[in-house]
C-alpha cells in the first residue's frame, strides 16, 4: 500500500488544485467554484485518511507489539486513532455533493416564502393555512418529475403541484417536527437548483424544545444559516435561543437576517427609518455582540429588510410574462425588490467565497496539522526504534558476557562451598557431642527435679516411670539446644549469608531482590531425638528393702552388683554341675547376661565367696572371744542390741519417698550408660541435620543460577529477535514519513 499511495500522490500534487476559470464566464458560477474546491479537497482527504488509517495500524502494531515496548507510546497511538475518526467525519462531510441552506425563524414568519422567492417558483406550500410542519429540503434532480421522500424510506412519492406536497405533508401523520422530507424539484425549472444546492425550511422554532436534537441532526453540516424574522415585531429570545446553541457547537456559522415583511412600513411612512434602524441595532449587536460570528463594520451586510411575497409574486408574473410591477404592490417595492437582490448576491458570494473559506480553510489547515503531527510520531518512532536497537545491540552483548561468566565461576564456587559445608558438619558433631557428654554428668540434676505422684504399686509406677523418661528427654533436649543450637544456628546463619553474597551476583534479577522469600532467614534448630522412652525401656527397678549390714548387702559391697546377683544365685540353689566341653578349659566362664563388663570364672566366684565367709567367721569368731573374754555377755548384748535397733531404723524409714530416691538412683546410674551408647549417633544425627540444610540451601541457589543460564539463552535470544523487529519498524516509519511529505505538499497548495 505504500508504493501505490506513493505513486498517486505524486500524481495529484503535480495537478493543479482547481482549474479556474474567468469569472466573467458563464459557464462557471461563483455556486460551481464551491463545488468544484469541494471535489478536489475531498480527493486530498479521501488520501489523507488511507494514510493516517496506514499509519494507525502501523503504530497499533508496533504499540501492541510486547517486544518493542515504550516505541510507540499510549497517547501516540490514541492521537492517531482519533486522527483517523477525525478524518472520516470530515471525508463523510466533504463527500456532500452540495451547499446546505437552511432557513430558521418563528412560525408564519415567511421561510417557505423567502424560499420560493429565491428558486422564483411556487415550490414550497405557503401562505395562509399552509405552516410547515416537519424539515424540508429542497434539492434539484436531473428528472422532468418532482418528487418527494420521507425519512426513512426510499420511496419516491410523485408531486405534480404545491397544493399536491402541501397535502401529502398534512395527511402523513407519521410526520414530526423531527422529521425530514426531502423534494426533489426539476433542475430545468429552477436556475438556483442547478449547482446542487440544497435549502432547507425548518418547522417553527418556537413550536418545539428539540433545539440541540434538531441542530444535531440537520444543522451540524449546513453551509449557511438564514434567520427569516418579523420586522412587524422585534427579534425574539426563541430565535436567539436556537443560534446560540448552534453557535456552541459551530464555530463562527455562516447567518443572514431577512427581516420579512417589511412592506408594513409603507403604511406609517414616517417611522420607517426609526423602525429599520431599531431593528437594524438589535440584530447587530445579536451578531457582534452575542454571537460574536462577524465584527461591527460586516454586520450591516448580512441584515435585510424585504418582502418575500412580494418578490415572488412579481417574479412569478414576469414568468408568465407580465410586467413585474404588476398587480397591488405597496409603495416602495422597487427598494425592497433591490434590497432582496442584494441578499441573493451576497448570499452567492458568502457561498462562493466565505462558504470555501470558513469550511475548507479550517479543514486544510486541520489537514496539514495532522500530517506534521503524524510525521513527528514517525520520526519519534523512527529515533525511538533507532536507539532501542542500539540498546538491543549492547545489551545482547552484555547478556552474551555475563552468561559466560555465570558458567565460570558457578564451576569455581562448587568446590568451596562443598569444602565449607563439610568443616561446619564437623564442627557441629564435636561440639554437640561434648554437649552431650557433659549432659550425662549432670544427669542426676535433671532427675532431681522431676516431682510427681510416686508410689511402689505396679500401675501407679509404670506411669511413673513413663513421666519420668519424658522429663529426661525434655530435660536433656533444651539443656542441648541452650548449649548448642544457638551457636550452631549462627554458624549455619552466617555460612549461608556467605554462600548467598558469593552466589548473589550469579542468580536472576528478580530473585536478587527478594531473595529473603528463596532463602528465608529463619533461625534453624537441631532436633536431638534421645528417643529415651525405647532406649530405657527395659529399665527395672528395685525397690525392695535391703539391710544395709545384711548378707546381700554385704555380697554386694564386697562383690559389686553385678557379681553379687550371680553369688547370690549360687547360695540360694542347689549347686549344678559345670558342662565343660572337650575344648573347654579349667577355668570355663559364665557369661552374665545384660553385664558386658562383669564376667568372673565359676572358680572365682567360688573363691571369693569362700574367703569371703572363711573372713566373716573367723572375724565373727576372735572378735566375739575377745569380746567376750574382755568385755563378757553385756558388751554383746548391747551389740545385738544396737544392731537391732540399726536394723529396726532403717526399716522404719524405708518410706515412699525413700523408695522413689532409691529408683531416681538406679535410673540415673541406668540412663547414664544407656546414654553414653548413644552420644556418637546423636552427634552424627545433627552434623547430618546442618549437612542437609546448607545442601538445600546450596541446591535452590544452584537451581536459581541454572535459572539465570536459561533466562540468559532465552534473553539472547528475543533481543535477536526484536533487533530484527526494530530494524523492520524503522523502515516502515520511514516510508510512511516520505509519503507523508507528499500529503503536506498537496495540503500546503491547497
Amino acid at each position: 500500500m505504500d508504493l501505490h499511495c506513493h505513486s498517486k500522490l505524486k500524481t495529484m500534487a503535480s495537478a493543479p488544485l482547481l482549474r479556474r476559470t474567468d469569472s466573467a464566464r458563464g459557464d462557471f458560477s461563483p455556486l460551481k467554484h464551491f463545488v468544484v474546491a469541494k471535489k478536489t479537497i475531498s480527493d486530498v482527504f479521501e488520501q489523507l485518511l488511507d494514510y493516517v488509517r496506514e499509519s494507525s495500524a502501523f503504530v497499533e502494531e508496533t504499540y501492541g507489539n510486547k517486544a518493542l515496548e515504550n516505541i510507540a507510546s499510549q497517547d501516540q497511538k490514541a492521537k492517531i486513532q482519533a486522527y483517523a475518526e477525525k478524518l472520516a467525519v470530515i471525508q463523510e462531510v466533504l463527500s456532500r455533493r452540495h451547499m446546505k441552506v437552511a432557513f430558521f425563524g418563528r412560525t408564519s414568519n415567511g421561510k417557505s416564502t423567502v424560499i420560493n422567492a429565491m428558486l422564483r417558483d411556487r415550490v414550497l406550500p405557503s401562505g395562509i393555512g399552509h405552516t410547515t410542519n416537519c424539515f424540508l429540503s429542497v434539492e434539484g434532480t436531473d428528472e422532468d418529475k418532482a418528487y418527494l421522500k420521507t425519512e426513512g424510506s426510499d420511496e419516491e412519492k410523485s408531486i405534480k403541484t404545491v397544493n399536491q406536497l402541501a397535502h401529502a405533508l398534512h395527511m402523513d401523520e407519521s410526520l414530526d417536527a423531527g422529521c425530514l422530507v426531502r423534494v426533489f424539484w426539476p433542475k430545468t425549472k429552477c436556475a438556483l437548483l442547478r449547482d446542487d444546492l440544497v435549502l432547507v425550511d425548518s418547522p417553527g422554532t418556537d413550536v418545539t424544545s428539540q433545539l440541540d436534537s434538531w441542530i444535531d441532526k440537520f444543522c451540524l453540516d449546513a453551509d449557511v444559516f438564514v434567520l427569516v424574522a418579523n420586522s412587524e415585531s422585534t427579534l425574539m429570545n426563541t430565535e436567539k435561543h436556537f443560534f446560540h446553541k448552534v453557535n456552541e457547537r459551530l464555530s463562527k456559522p455562516n447567518i443572514f437576517i431577512l427581516n420579512n415583511r417589511w412592506d408594513a412600513s409603507a403604511n406609517e411612512p414616517e417611522y420607517m427609518e426609526d423602525v429599520r434602524k431599531q431593528h437594524t441595532d438589535r440584530c447587530v449587536n445579536f451578531l457582534v455582540e452575542e454571537l460574536k460570528v462577524v465584527d461591527r463594520e460586516q454586520a450591516p451586510n448580512r441584515i435585510f429588510f424585504v418582502s418575500a411575497k412580494e418578490v415572488l409574486n412579481s417574479r412569478m408574473q414576469r414568468a408568465q410574462g407580465m410586467p413585474e410591477t404588476g398587480g397591488a404592490l405597496a409603495e416602495g417595492f422597487q427598494e425592497r425588490l433591490k434590497e432582496f437582490q442584494s441578499f441573493e448576491r451576497r448570499f452567492e458570494e458568502c457561498i462562493s467565497q466565505s462558504a470555501v473559506k470558513t469550511k475548507f480553510e479550517q479543514h486544510t489547515i486541520r489537514a496539514k496539522q495532522i500530517t506534521e503531527t503524524v510525521k513527528g510520531i514517525m520520526d519519534a518512532i523512527n529515533i525511538e526504534a533507532a536507539e532501542k536497537r542500539v540498546a538491543a545491540l549492547e545489551d545482547r552483548e552484555y547478556q552474551m558476557d555475563r552468561l559466560e561468566f555465570v558458567k565460570n565461576q558457578l564451576n569455581l564456587l562448587i568446590h568451596d562451598i562443598k569444602k565449607k559445608i563439610k568443616a561446619i558438619s564437623e564442627e557441629v558433631e564435636t561440639k554437640v557431642s561434648s554437649a552431650m557428654g557433659e549432659e550425662i554428668c549432670r544427669l542426676n540434676v535433671i532427675i532431681d527435679e522431676f516431682h510427681a505422684d510416686f508410689h511402689p504399686s505396679p500401675h501407679v509406677l509404670k506411669i511413673y516411670k513413663s513421666e519420668l523418661l519424658s522429663h529426661v528427654e525434655e530435660g536433656m533436649g533444651k539443656n542441648l539446644a541452650f548449649r548448642c543450637s544457638n551457636a550452631v544456628n549462627a554458624s549455619v546463619q552466617a555460612s549461608q549469608r556467605d554462600m548467598i553474597e558469593c552466589m548473589l551476583p550469579l542468580l536472576p534479577s528478580a530473585v536478587q531482590s527478594q531473595i529473603h522469600m528463596l532463602v528465608p532467614s529463619r533461625k534453624f534448630d537441631l532436633s536431638y531425638d534421645l528417643n529415651c522412652a525405647t532406649l530405657c525401656s527395659d529399665f527395672q527397678e528395685n525397690i525392695e528393702f535391703q539391710f544395709s549390714l545384711g548378707w546381700t548387702a554385704l555380697v554386694h559391697r564386697f562383690l559389686g552388683p553385678a557379681n553379687a546377683q550371680t553369688a547370690l544365685k549360687l547360695f540360694t540353689r542347689p549347686a549344678l554341675p559345670l558342662a565343660r566341653t572337650p575344648s573347654s578349659g579349667p577355668s570355663s566362664t559364665v557369661a552374665l547376661p545384660n553385664q558386658e563388663n562383669a564376667i568372673m570364672t565359676q572358680e572365682d566366684l567360688m573363691v571369693a565367696m569362700a574367703t569371703l565367709t572363711s573372713r566373716t567367721s573367723m572375724g565373727v569368731v576372735v572378735v566375739g572371744g575377745v569380746v567376750w573374754r574382755t568385755l563378757g555377755w553385756r558388751l554383746i548384748a548391747l551389740s545385738t542390741t544396737l544392731y537391732g535397733l540399726l536394723y529396726l531404723y532403717e526399716r522404719l524409714t524405708w518410706t515412699t519417698k525413700a523408695k522413689e530416691r532409691s529408683l531416681k538412683r538406679q535410673f540415673v546410674d541406668y540412663a547414664t550408660e544407656k546414654l553414653q551408647l548413644i552420644v556418637s549417633f546423636t552427634s552424627a544425627n545433627c552434623s547430618h541435620q546442618v549437612q542437609q540444610e546448607m545442601a538445600t540451601t546450596f541446591a535452590r541457589l544452584c537451581q536459581q543460577v541454572d535459572r539465570t543460564q536459561k533466562e540468559l539463552e532465552a534473553e539472547i535470544s528475543q533481543l535477536t529477535a526484536k533487533i530484527e523487529q526494530l530494524e523492520t519498524v524503522q523502515s516502515r516509519s520511514k516510508t510512511l514519513r516520505s509519503v507523508q511529505l507528499l500529503l503536506s505538499q498537496r495540503a500546503a497548495v491547497i
